[in-house]
């Protein structure tokens, strides 16, 4: 899998595709240019992190339909709009929708590589995050079913006498379970092991 940020350029004009990729190559960025919506969404792998920069009016999906398919797909990938046929109410309802920045051609080149490189560190940010995320969650795998319940059990504040009453079984056994949660979790206190059970919204 590429984890190397790209950026995706949609626009039907074979003229602007162009443009922005030397714009773009010159920049030292990586990047893939399609010509129509469709295109782009057979090609893309929603694991690939980078950033949409995309028309507005095309034949077939336009930019407004393609941001709308990709809420539907759960594909959170940042859109830049750059159209020259922009509005108030086309910006209000692109931005509404998630889009990270609206702007009108022409534009220079500097205000679009800072928009651009914004964009792409926010991507990056958001990816770092989630990876983290998941190696928090990785740190779960090793616990059984019982190991589990008395993780939320313990993180809602509940002692050791409470639980063993609530589950019927012996404070002894709670404590022994206690222990292989905090040892298997790597978890060195409670407060790590609160912060580990949020990040995995069990």
């Amino acid at each position: 899998m590429n984890t190397q940020p790209c950026l995706f350029v949609v626009d039907d004009d074979d003229a602007v595709r162009d443009s922005l990729g030397l714009v773009f190559e010159t920049a030292g960025l990586a990047y893939q240019t399609f010509a129509s919506a469709e295109c782009f969404l057979e090609s893309y792998s929603p694991e690939q992190p980078g950033c949409l920069v995309l028309d507005v009016n095309m034949p077939g999906l336009d930019g407004h339909e393609l941001q709308a398919e990709l809420i539907r797909r759960h594909i959170h990938l940042p859109i830049i709009f750059l159209t020259a046929y922009g509005d108030i109410p086309m910006t209000v309802r692109a931005m509404k929708a998630g889009a990270v920045d609206f702007l009108t051609k022409p534009v220079s080149t500097e205000l679009l590589l800072d928009r651009v490189q914004a964009a792409l560190q926010l991507e990056v940010n958001t990816h770092a995050q989630a990876n983290k995320g998941q190696a928090l969650c990785n740190r779960l795998s090793g616990l059984t079913s019982r190991e589990l319940e008395i993780m939320g059990m313990v993180v809602a504040g509940l002692t050791n006498k409470e639980i063993a009453r609530r589950l019927g079984i012996s404070h002894r056994t709670v404590e022994i379970h206690r222990a292989k949660v905090m040892e298997k979790t790597g978890a060195p206190n409670l407060l790590e092991l609160a912060r580990i059970y949020a990040a995995c919204r069990l």
